[in-house]
């Protein structure tokens, strides 16, 4: 829902899955598709030379609790690391989901602790999308006012 709504409000839109199977239901909806996984950051930076939001909506990734873990942990510092030297100007981070409240609050500690060592803006998302509607119009709202702030402390 969130990436129809991007859509409609002008945004190109790519959307990932794990699984070549589960790239159908994205381009079913009119958005780009493409394979990446969240525990190989490489395959997420290869999509993110044209992207200036990239959104972490993994609060309910499912797995081996350890792969779960490094996404939410070490992986997910590495890619922080990395996106710094792309083009993303804002990242969304999901801290919400049955990942369970731990993991995803380690995961939004880390992710805010970028933001004040490399500027970069974040967003960390504490409420579920219990009413998917009303939760696509505000992750919608979060990029734009993403990319209303300076990423350098000195603009």
């Amino acid at each position: 829902m969130l990436g129809v709504r991007l859509l409609g409000e002008g945004w190109a839109v790519r959307g990932t899955s794990r699984r070549r199977e589960g790239l159908a239901p994205i381009e079913a909806a009119g958005i780009e598709a493409a394979v990446a996984d969240p525990e190989r950051p490489g395959t997420l930076l290869d999509l993110v030379g044209d992207v200036a939001i990239a959104y972490l909506l993994l609060g309910s990734a499912e797995g081996d609790p350890d792969a779960v873990a490094a996404v939410h942990g070490p992986r997910l510092e590495r890619l922080l690391e990395r996106l710094v030297d792309t083009p993303v100007r804002g990242v969304v981070y999901e801290a919400v989901g049955s990942a369970g409240p731990e993991l995803l609050a380690a995961g939004a500690e880390i992710v805010r602790v970028a933001a004040r060592r490399w500027h970069i803006p974040v967003a960390v998302v504490e409420h579920p999308p219990s009413d998917p509607g009303e939760w696509s119009v505000r992750m919608a709202e979060i990029a734009a006012d993403l990319l209303r702030q300076p990423t350098n402390p000195n603009s």
